[in-house]
């Protein structure tokens, strides 16, 4: 499995690294190239994403998708499922619930294009394009927040079961 995320991670720093080499000089812009599904697959796939009061977990095999907020006096969580596509889109597709709220299924994409041997990343359909992953040092790099595994499991259960105590 490790051998496995290597080859990958090596294989995408290898496409960011290629779309970087075209630019043959420093006033010239590189054209964006898309990451494959493969690749994207790579980036998200059994990692957690932790937010500032919560976190998602895109589980590997099944896609599944968990995920949840906490604040003061405000606790929801959602399940669904995650995918990508061939012209570089993650979507979620997720049902939120709370206490007061039981949300309809919703799908949301982010695109993603690599530019200048750096990922960048939008909320589609007209978000603002950042830097998604780029160098490891970058402490604004946003996929800093990814973290290997499931590491926030115990805290979506907690929620789970605080708003939905029978389940």
């Amino acid at each position: 499995m490790f051998l496995l995320a290597l080859c990958g991670q090596t294989a995408l720093a290898g496409t960011a690294h290629a779309a970087a080499a075209k630019d043959s000089g420093p006033a010239e812009a590189v054209a964006a190239t898309v990451p494959t599904a493969y690749e994207l697959s790579l980036l998200y796939a059994d990692r957690t994403w932790v937010w500032k009061n919560g976190a998602a977990y895109f589980a590997q095999g099944n896609r599944r998708l968990d995920a949840w907020t906490s604040g003061p006096d405000t606790a929801s969580f959602a399940a669904g499922r995650w995918l990508v596509t061939k012209d570089g889109k993650m979507c979620m597709e997720l049902a939120w619930r709370s206490k007061g709220y039981t949300g309809k299924q919703n799908r949301t994409c982010y695109s993603h294009r690599i530019q200048n041997g750096n990922i960048e990343k939008r909320k589609d359909p007209d978000g603002e394009w950042y830097g998604f992953k780029g160098s490891p040092k970058d402490v604004s790099d946003e996929y800093r927040k990814f973290e290997v595994g499931n590491t926030k499991g115990a805290q979506f259960e907690a929620t789970r079961k605080l708003v939905d105590p029978k389940s």
